[in-house]
């Protein structure tokens, strides 16, 4: 949810803006826009992609520092006006920036009571308004946006530049920034995906932080004026280039990386002698695990579904109470926070500010918080401190499709892991991991040989709404069905277990009402069949996601079946024709799969 990009040095930075700003496309925006230092401070801005913006440029825009964003709309509507970056009225000083400001209206009246006529409706260009005001009385740059912070509230990742000095100034706080160092150039970013082509060595800006870059030179410090002593990461050469190869989107491209990048996340860690999980980043022996009084689970969107299978998994197995919540909720709801319980957050981005709020509640409260992430080095995971990455690789697509199953796989060795530590047996946790590493290759042969998706895309892609429905670990599953459809073909979707159907969703249907079931061959099969029934005797058309052989197969409409495997892993099977469903209907509704309205990537504001 928007991005950030700034370059200084040597080279000519309006290509690398564009370059930048291409890399950071897959996190959501509606419009796009750069500004740089060439003896006047050149703006250029346009709502839309970033082609757009393209367009409109000069066939050369010559100077050696700028900074670019792509917006996605907070305050104020998608126009040019309100794009970044945006500039003081004396065309001296420019900023883009990432967050809210909470008290943008009262600081926008002060403003205007001095004159200043504002030429947007955005919280963010007060900020340079203030900046300016204080340059202009004789501050510093540094000093100029370190007096301009401590009177807003809310969070910000920003760049600032001013037309008279050689330098970018930028401050984070609950906004990521990432600050690259290159050989006599210095580059800026909300995303290390953005730097990886021109450098590896990175700094991670921490909350309330300041920075001031030069070519080649980063000096840090802190909002009281403290220096800081920066710490340089390498950035991990997985999050390198993501090219699409010979697919025409990247989802279609994610949804096929899933038997790799799941072999990615399990290897190293299944013992299958001892039948157990052995996720090393966690640092809790059997002594820990068996103390453990109950497990919370705490995420958004996909995130929260492939939780909601954690918290299954995590109780039948290993018997300890376990939870699921929304993040977004967590830290409004007052929590209590049990110091011996165990908390997992997570994130594909390590960036969701709704889950990084709770990640520092926790740990205010006394908790002990671990995160299952997939990008290395971001906020959540630097804030834990402790965990279990994911290795999914960069995902492009704004739909989460890999990180999904792996996020389910990396739960369910922890799951096998606490369980071996208390209740599961032996023979039960070789079983289990014996399953799981045979999980890649079963994907990879379903998705050799899909089966009818194009005819539950027929029934689907015209629908007013689609409901979908599982039971038991399936439940979760259907939520995630019902996400994906939701996300990427804007069909109004309703998931329900089975067995709360009857509790109101069936009032929706009526003759041809597509109905998606997820049903592996597990002890709960005969309650989801009443529940198939039930849907047929009022005119459902019924999508059935069964496994190979399986007679309920005939009892559907339309039947795509997956390869056999333990109910307990089945998840991580069952979602894929979900995935592919949602994909196809996307296309055939003519719409943009990778990049879906209104959608980002990263939620980085509360």
């Amino acid at each position: 949810m928007c991005g950030i990009f700034g370059y200084i040095g040597p080279s000519a930075a309006a290509p690398l803006l564009i370059s930048g700003l291409r890399r950071l496309e897959y996190r959501g925006y509606d419009s796009a826009g750069i500004a740089v230092i060439n003896g006047d401070l050149d703006i250029y801005k346009k709502v839309g992609m970033v082609k757009e913006l393209e367009n409109i440029l000069p066939a050369t825009v010559k100077g050696n520092i700028g900074i670019a964003h792509t917006r996605w709309a907070t305050h104020g509507g998608v126009t040019d006006a309100n794009s970044h970056p945006h500039a003081s009225e004396d065309g001296k000083v420019a900023l883009v920036h990432n967050g809210i400001i909470e008290n943008a209206n009262a600081l926008r009246n002060q403003l205007r009571k001095r004159g200043i006529v504002l030429k947007s409706e955005t919280d963010s260009e007060v900020l340079v308004h203030m900046i300016n005001l204080e340059y202009q009385s004789g501050a510093a740059p540094l000093t100029a946006v370190r007096r301009t912070l401590r009177r807003a509230r809310g969070t910000w990742g920003i760049c600032v530049i001013f037309l008279e000095h050689e330098k970018i100034i930028c401050a984070r706080n609950g906004s990521p920034l990432v600050i690259g160092i290159g050989e006599k150039e210095t580059f800026i970013a909300s995303d290390p995906h953005a730097l990886t082509s021109h450098t590896q060595k990175v700094i991670y800006l921490e909350d309330g932080e300041l920075a001031v870059l030069t070519a080649g030179d980063v000096k840090t410090s802190r909002n009281s004026g403290k220096i800081v002593d920066p710490t340089i990461h390498i950035l991990d050469d997985d999050w390198g280039e993501s090219e699409l190869g010979d697919y025409p989107h990247y989802m279609i491209k994610e949804i096929h990386e899933q038997p790799d990048a799941l072999r990615q996340c399990i290897t190293g860690r299944i013992n299958l002698s001892d039948g157990t999980g052995r996720l090393g980043g966690l640092r809790l022996s059997p002594k820990k695990l068996q103390a453990i009084p109950h497990v919370r689970l705490i995420a958004c969107g996909t995130a929260l579904n492939a939780a909601l299978v954690g918290r299954l998994l995590i109780e039948k197995l290993a018997r300890v109470p376990s939870l699921a919540h929304v993040a977004s909720e967590f830290r409004y709801n007052d929590p209590v926070i049990d110091a011996k319980g165990l908390y997992f957050v997570v994130s594909q981005s390590g960036e969701t500010a709704d889950t990084l709020s709770a990640v520092k509640e926790i740990q205010t409260k006394g908790g002990t918080v671990m995160g299952v992430i997939n990008v290395v080095g971001s906020s959540i995971a630097r804030q834990c401190g402790a965990g279990a990455y994911i290795h999914s690789g960069p995902e492009q697509a704004v739909a989460s499709t890999k990180a999904f199953t792996n996020m389910v796989a990396a739960l369910t060795l922890f799951a096998i892991q606490i369980g071996r530590s208390r209740t599961l047996s032996r023979q039960n946790g070789r079983a289990l991991v014996k399953g799981l590493r045979e999980i890649p290759e079963q994907m990879g042969k379903y998705l050799s040989n899909q089966g009818p998706i194009m005819e539950a895309v027929e029934i689907i892609k015209e629908a007013k709404s689609v409901l979908f429905l599982g039971r038991g670990i399936s439940s979760p599953v259907a939520r995630e069905g019902a996400l994906k459809l939701m996300e990427l073909a804007y069909i109004p979707c309703l998931a329900y277990p089975s067995g709360e159907m009857k509790h109101g969703p069936i009032a929706l249907l009526e003759e041809g009402s597509p109905v998606v079931v997820i049903c592996p061959n597990d002890e709960l099969k005969p309650k989801v069949l009443s529940a198939i029934h039930e849907c047929k005797a009022r005119g459902a058309k019924i999508i059935l996601i069964c496994e190979e052989g399986d007679e309920i197969a005939a009892e559907a409409d339309v039947s795509i079946c997956v390869p056999n495997t333990d109910p307990l892993l089945s998840p991580m099977l069952t979602v894929l024709p979900l995935q592919l469903i949602a994909y196809h209907t996307a296309l055939e509704l003519g719409l943009n799969v990778d990049r879906p309205r209104n959608l980002a990537k990263s939620v980085t504001v509360e």
